[in-house]
């Protein structure tokens, strides 16, 4: 455990400068402490946020699931469209965390500092840009999708109102990324943690209203999300400030940088790239499963909600495996990162197992509390049954994927992705769906199969590319 160490003091130029010595001498633990006692420092911190991230999104769902079936199908649509917007902001995320990372490796703090300014501004820029293009698109994209009708205007009434919360959560996003560089995870954690008993307070206050608060029914969910958003992002900040790598008072003069702009852009394209293809990816699937009706959207959208619970630990070593090879990069120790990445697999595999286990025992009780319907009931139980045999491929991706990441040689993902997401399931569920009219419990058999295909692949690359 790293000292701790509280001075009080007036924050002054001299004192930052010492203070952030200090703190640097003791960061080499990510170079230097176990591998083991590191991942579990970084991952459980991760995944206990990601945790009360998801919690926050079955909160939203169950509250939607006593509006109507339709309200959760909207949800579901809305979801899409919100996670593609946001997918592109998360390759911005992880460059930043690989550049700061790496520049802290070298002890390299002036860079550090330079990486962390830019990046901030970056997002910002970000933010507005895709805020806008989602009240531009959003109509055509559920369209596309297959959304008509009150579903289509609830996804409309929801999504409005949310790409409001995008400019704070994205900023959120951009202070985040420089704290997990320093190994820093628990302050988003507990944003997260906030965030979850703030929503479940927030959500039927601003469903149903309350004395002055008018009932805002399906928008309601959005409004509290969008409160939300603000409040965390300001904590996050406040953390990001105390590290000494961000200088208010110096924003303006660092930015912008044009080169590093395009550091950081190049890093990070790939996974955004990736990201939003994954994101385009659900909504390909989406489409065909609207063929099977609004019922089967919604079971897809519950199913899709409780399979996230048991993934969760699994991003949380993702974070982990990010972390610590992109500053094990910086300092040239290469047999570390071989270790994080063995460790890694063997400790995500152990839990793929146990989630398996865990959804096929308890996977009914849990979509039961989102809803009584017995079509969605049957397509989200299958959906998450057959899902779950798809973990180990997951696991193997997301480490292959944050390695990559971590030594700065990304490029092979978007095209994974691609293959995996966008091209192979527009050709195999065209048949499934539109042409042999097969039960909807085909399309995640099929998913199964591609995916673990391209697990084989983007692993056996990963390990080429450490040994060149």
């Amino acid at each position: 455990m790293e000292n701790k160490i509280k001075i009080n003091f007036n924050y002054n130029k001299n004192v930052t400068s010492f203070c952030y010595t200090i703190f640097m001498r003791k960061s080499n633990d990510l170079i230097t402490k176990d591998i083991k006692k590191l991942i579990i420092q970084i991952a459980i911190p991760s995944s206990i946020g990601m945790f009360f991230n998801t919690m926050y999104n079955i909160v939203d769902t169950f509250y939607v699931g006593l509006i109507s079936t339709i309200a959760i199908s909207a949800l579901s649509y809305s979801f899409v469209v919100y996670f593609m917007l946001l997918s592109i902001s998360f390759g911005l995320s992880s460059a930043i965390t690989v550049y700061v990372g790496n520049s802290l490796g070298k002890k390299r703090i002036s860079l550090a500092k330079i990486y962390v300014s830019n990046g901030i501004s970056f997002f910002a820029f970000t933010s507005i840009v895709l805020c806008l293009f989602g009240f531009i698109f959003s109509r055509d994209i559920f369209t596309l999708m297959g959304a008509q009708g009150e579903a289509l205007e609830l996804a409309l009434s929801y999504t409005y109102i949310i790409l409001i919360g995008t400019i704070p959560m994205l900023l959120g996003l951009g202070a985040n990324a420089v704290l997990i560089a320093k190994g820093d995870t628990k302050s988003y954690r507990n944003t997260l943690i906030l965030g979850f008993f703030l929503n479940l307070l927030l959500d039927p206050l601003f469903i149903y209203g309350y004395g002055i608060i008018p009932a805002f029914e399906f928008s309601g969910v959005a409004l509290a999300t969008v409160l939300i958003q603000f409040l965390t992002t300001g904590y996050i900040f406040v953390k990001l400030y105390a590290t000494g790598l961000f200088e208010i008072e110096k924003f303006y003069k660092k930015i912008p940088n044009f080169s590093i702009y395009k550091d950081l852009l190049i890093q990070a394209m790939p996974a955004s790239l990736n990201m939003f293809l994954m994101s385009l990816g659900t909504m390909v699937i989406t489409y065909f499963i609207s063929d099977y009706g609004y019922q089967a959207v919604a079971g897809f959208g519950i199913g899709y909600r409780v399979e996230q619970i048991i993934l969760l630990p699994m991003l949380g070593l993702n974070v982990a495996v990010s972390t610590i090879v992109a500053n094990n990069f910086g300092a040239n120790n290469f047999l570390r990162i071989d270790e994080v990445i063995k460790k890694s697999l063997l400790y995500g595999y152990i839990i793929s197992a146990i989630g398996v286990v865990l959804l096929v025992v308890f996977g009914k009780f849990i979509i039961m509390i989102f809803s009584n319907d017995i079509v969605v009931l049957d397509v989200a139980y299958d959906y998450i049954i057959i899902e779950s045999l798809i973990f180990f491929a997951f696991i193997t991706i997301f480490i292959s994927n944050s390695t990559l990441q971590g030594i700065k040689k990304p490029f092979m993902v978007p095209i994974i992705s691609f293959y995996r997401q966008i091209l192979i399931p527009s050709i195999v569920l065209f048949f499934v769906v539109k042409v042999w009219h097969l039960d909807i419990s085909c399309i995640w058999i099929s998913m199964l199969i591609i995916v673990y295909s391209a697990a084989i692949f983007i692993f056996f690359y990963m390990r080429k590319i450490l040994k060149n």
